[in-house]
């Protein structure tokens, strides 16, 4: 879940609708097909579905002037070249923002969670994530340096405790405050660097024949390898048994190790997931919050007391976390116990 999310999405003009059935047709060889909304990116990318010759299909509408369609282009075609499960491109009109994708369905492995296995589900998310991982990141591709770690959590400084919970910290809460962020950003820049996902997590995986593809890939970055686990197996909007959780994260660990990713040992690689899940959920309950006063869209916030569980799964781990504990104890839970 990147940082930056747009706070509105643009009309569908005629003019664009126009463009966009035309070249359509003309990509899929089939002068009657008709397009229905399939669904809305985040940002200002669109999805459509539509026949074509008796198979469905998916048109994807960047527009250029609002976003380039280059950037998920390029970070697509170099996942399907190291083996990664990604939807297929059947044509593309690069100037335009327009692609013809395969369908694959209307239902990511969040939707579709109560008919899925969650073993095996898993065991294909491990499989494609690993694929990944193993991929040597372009040298131009943006980092998660401390620069823009510390832009996120600022997020829930700014966002949730100021914005959403009404809090101003106090000079000694803002120094403890700023120690928590420092050991945060610390742990996650003393890990090894590979391809990061980062929004490695159900909603943004699709179930399909074989396994899972894996959609929303356009703001990946060079980073710590804990991330993508972290999203996965602490999801921002499931959540699972932690003993559940515990096993697949010693499952994944060794299946890294066998393929020769840069994972430390067990123990150190639990309390690497543990930091970076920290820094991600806090990270989050900033976006939520961000989303509902900003962006007018209140129920992800819904999901605040799910990220305070996680939160609270770590904190009392680590000394150096108190200082975070103690905002939680004093500002978070009464407020959010109060709403």
């Amino acid at each position: 879940m990147s940082a930056v999310l747009p706070s509105t999405a643009p009309a569908d003009d005629a003019a664009r609708a126009d463009a966009r059935l035309t070249w359509a047709r003309e990509a899929s060889g089939d002068a009657t097909l008709t397009l229905v909304r399939a669904s809305m990116d985040a940002g200002f990318r669109s999805y459509w579905r539509g026949e074509a010759n008796g198979l469905s299909r998916i048109v994807m509408d960047s527009p250029p002037d609002l976003e380039d369609v280059r950037p998920w282009l390029r970070i697509r075609d170099l996942l399907e070249r190291h083996g990664v499960r990604v939807p297929h491109v059947l044509a593309r009109e690069v100037e335009s923002g327009f692609l013809l994708l395969e369908d694959l369905g209307g239902a990511t492995c969040l939707q579709a969670l109560a008919s899925l296995d969650a073993d095996a589900l898993m065991e294909a998310a491990f499989e494609q994530l690993l694929r990944l991982q193993a991929i040597a990141p372009p040298e131009d591709l943006p980092v998660f340096d401390a620069a823009l770690l510390r832009r996120e959590l600022a997020l829930f400084d700014d966002w949730f405790l100021g914005r959403h919970l009404g809090v101003t910290l106090s000079d000694d809460e803002r120094a403890g405050w700023e120690s928590v962020q420092a050991h945060l950003v610390g742990a996650m820049l003393a890990q090894p660097r590979v391809l990061v996902h980062r929004d490695y997590m159900l909603r943004n995986l699709m179930p399909v024949e074989g396994g899972v593809a894996v959609l929303d890939f356009q703001d990946a970055v060079r980073g710590p390898i804990a991330y993508d686990i972290a999203c996965l197996l602490r999801d921002a909007f499931h959540s699972w048994p932690d003993a559940r959780a515990e096993a697949w994260l010693a499952r994944y660990h060794a299946r890294a190790q066998a393929a020769g990713l840069p994972v430390p040992v067990h123990p150190r690689f639990v309390r690497d997931v543990a930091l970076t899940g920290a820094q991600r959920h806090l990270k989050v309950m900033g976006i939520f919050a961000r989303l509902h006063h900003r962006d007018g869209k209140p129920k992800y916030l819904a999901d605040a007391p799910r990220f305070l569980a996680y939160l609270d799964a770590v904190v009392p781990t680590d000394p150096a976390l108190e200082p975070l504990g103690a905002l939680l104890d004093r500002h978070v839970r009464p407020r959010l116990a109060a709403r």
